[in-house]
């Protein structure tokens, strides 16, 4: 291997880009490829309506993200500024609304209009989950050890991880085998008796998921989006809207990495990773230009890492029949809306920045969630779906001309196989319903839209690399995650090609726009590539 390698790096999204940023910061020779015209991948801001809006097309809420990336890059010095978001807000048909604010005192007064006992018990709540997230967290920055394998260096590694847990007692080892094969409603029907703060609850265990709120394993669904404390000692779990949108996050992050030296190419999608004597030797792009490299990071969905860019013949065959198995459904569709004037809702009138300023929830009651499921898995859009509803414009002016608004409603479910083809007549009815739903809310709201688009799981496929429309690149199930993600043996950001190595979302630490596969796989080329440099690494 050449001691000072040339890294190629599939896809620019923001793992791929974080990836470039901190490799090219230590002075390696980085080229990006990104298929698309833009860098972003699901975090993007498009222009469907003309330049006077910015619409972030897909993902639509910042968190995760370690301090360590925002730091080593510099990102406000690029551009990157979050607003914050302010609590939660859920309108509900019988003319009352649940309001999450941050501040404990008022959120308790909140609850206690719906129940006295699940008020009491919300505090409870928190420092439960607080607590399983100082135990979860960490592990968000684990490598995954090679479970069940019997070589020296798998078995010390095990050995670590089980050092790193010997503070973790019986009770807690319950509670987290518990949060893994529990559904959300299981657990929040435990945790709390009505129905408006049940619904608000279980939106997170659901959300960008194949799965109802009664299927097993979402409540670690939820828990995913509640940690923040990845072991670094800085919290990071507080969500935000980016000014710009999202892709303002993508522009931020490609910015530093060129101004570290990356070369960052659009409209270079890669046809195929070559490999010679089961070593990676470089790209072959559509257009038939060879790229060597030494190094070669996938970020792309695993489906079309090992099954599209590589020779099936190159691959051990239980790792195409798993990669073959590896589940990528959704079901989620987004609506954006460009909007004259802002929704005025009937139980809560007038503006009110922490209902405008926060995420509007459309889910009344566990029943409600679930019946949208099984309508999408009975074969039809869901008659009644729920929403997760945000309006960025209202602090950042950036994204529409005075006095108007985006929005966006990250809604569910339709059925998976809308992957398949566009179903365009079946989502334009489908979002009429979604829209339905806040104008029964908020009388006016369907005469305030000048514009929209509805992307359903066909777009999320085709134009944006998201096989099945999964937002994470494979569903967050139990079989699907830590020592699974993607395939067993290979959770440690490796593939069985030397050389190439894996970055995206569906590896361990993915889901969200958090940048940690792309950590992880940094560290893992500087511990290979100590090897070659007889102890000395090219990464601080």
């Amino acid at each position: 291997m050449n001691t000072n390698p040339n890294i190629v790096i599939i896809g620019g999204g923001h793992n791929g880009l974080v990836a470039a940023g901190l490799l090219a910061k230590r002075g390696l020779s980085v080229t990006v490829l990104e298929r698309r015209h833009k860098v972003g991948g699901a975090s993007v801001t498009e222009h469907p309506w003309g330049p006077d809006y910015k619409v972030t097309a897909l993902s639509y809420v910042m968190s995760l993200m370690p301090q360590q990336i925002l730091k080593e890059l510099d990102l406000p010095r690029h551009g990157y500024k979050i607003h914050p978001q302010h609590g939660y807000f859920s309108p509900l048909p019988d003319g009352r609304y649940l309001q999450l604010p941050a501040d404990d005192q008022r959120r308790h007064e909140q609850i206690s209009k719906f129940s006295k006992t699940d008020a009491d018990a919300h505090a409870r709540w928190n420092e439960w989950l607080g607590d399983l997230a100082a135990t979860l967290g960490p592990l968000l920055a684990t490598v995954p050890p090679k479970l069940g394998s019997k070589r020296p260096k798998d078995l010390l590694d095990q050995a670590k991880l089980a050092w790193r847990l010997r503070h973790v007692n019986q009770k807690k080892v319950g509670d987290i085998t518990r949060l893994f094969t529990m559904s959300i409603a299981d657990l929040v029907e435990e945790w709390f008796e009505s129905d408006a703060l049940q619904g608000v609850l279980a939106v997170s265990g659901v959300i960008g998921t194949w799965a109802g709120p009664r299927s097993a394993g979402t409540a670690y669904v939820m828990a995913h989006h509640q940690i923040g404390d990845l072991g670094d000692g800085e919290i990071t779990g507080s969500w935000g809207f980016p000014e710009g949108g999202m892709g303002a996050v993508a522009d931020a992050l490609r910015s530093a990495a060129e101004s570290f030296g990356a070369q960052v190419r659009t409209e270079a999608s890669v046809s195929r990773i070559l490999v010679r004597n089961e070593r990676v030797a470089g790209v072959v792009l559509e257009n038939g230009e060879e790229l060597s490299a030494d190094i070669v990071i996938a970020t792309t969905h695993p489906k079309i890492t090992f099954l599209d860019h590589l020779d099936k013949r190159e691959l051990p065959d239980d790792l195409v029949a798993g990669i073959g198995r590896w589940k990528s459904r959704s079901g989620t569709v987004k609506v954006n809306l460009a909007l004259d004037r802002l929704p005025d809702f009937t139980s809560k009138p007038g503006f009110d920045p922490e209902v405008h300023g926060g995420t509007i929830v459309l889910a009344p009651s566990l029943d409600t969630i679930e019946g949208a499921f099984q309508d999408a898995l009975g074969g039809q859009p869901a008659e009644t779906p729920f929403a997760d509803i945000c309006i960025p414009s209202v602090f950042d002016k950036t994204l529409a001309p005075e006095g108007h608004h985006v929005m966006s409603m990250f809604t569910q479910w339709v059925p998976h196989n809308y992957a398949d083809a566009p179903h365009v007549t079946e989502l334009d009815a489908y979002a009429d319903r979604v829209i339905a739903r806040v104008e029964e809310l908020a009388p006016g709201f369907t005469n305030s839209i000048l514009h929209r688009s509805v992307i359903g799981p066909y777009e999320m496929e085709h134009t944006y690399g998201l096989i099945g429309g999964n937002i994470f690149h494979g569903e967050l199930s139990t079989n699907q995650m830590f020592h699974m993600r993607p395939f067993p043996g290979y959770a440690d950001f490796t593939t069985p090609i030397s050389g190439l190595y894996q970055g995206g979302s569906a590896t361990h630490g993915g889901g969200g726009v958090t940048g940690i596969p792309a950590l992880q796989v940094v560290k893992r080329i500087e511990h290979d590539q100590k090897h070659w440099r007889k102890g000395i690494s090219f990464l601080r």
